[in-house]
């Protein structure tokens, strides 16, 4: 019934600083940009943006998406200088697998991951 992940979607309270934020750290542009909904194409999947959501934050509670890294540090480090705050520091969880979480700078838990064992195919 379930194939997979397809979008995360971020609530935001100010879309054009969160549309800045989130093109700086993708390295790229939303493919869908409106003033309701601003979403980006990230590894085959989506990440959206929403005015109108309510954060569920790493203190808070709520989901964590998890998204696919190659290089943890390199990767947690770049979040940190763009302004994203500690939500939870890399740590090994077995089999060579890392995570981490930070929090952007509208109250959303982001979270990485560094997994040898998971590699996306074939992404467009």
């Amino acid at each position: 019934m379930i194939e997979g992940l397809r979008t995360v979607i971020y609530p935001v309270a100010d879309l054009a600083r969160a549309k800045t934020w989130y093109s700086a750290l993708l390295g790229q542009e939303p493919y869908f940009d409106q003033p309701f909904y601003v979403g980006y194409t990230v590894g085959g999947f989506e990440l959206g943006l929403d005015p109108n959501g309510k954060a569920a934050s790493a203190e808070g509670g709520g989901p964590t998406a998890y998204w696919g890294v190659r290089d943890i540090e390199s990767a947690f480090r770049r979040l940190r200088e763009l302004g994203a705050g500690e939500g939870a520091p890399i740590a090994d969880v077995g089999d060579g697998i890392r995570v981490a979480v930070v929090t952007d700078p509208f109250g959303n838990a982001l979270g990485i991951i560094e997994n040898p064992h998971f590699r996306v195919e074939n992404v467009r």
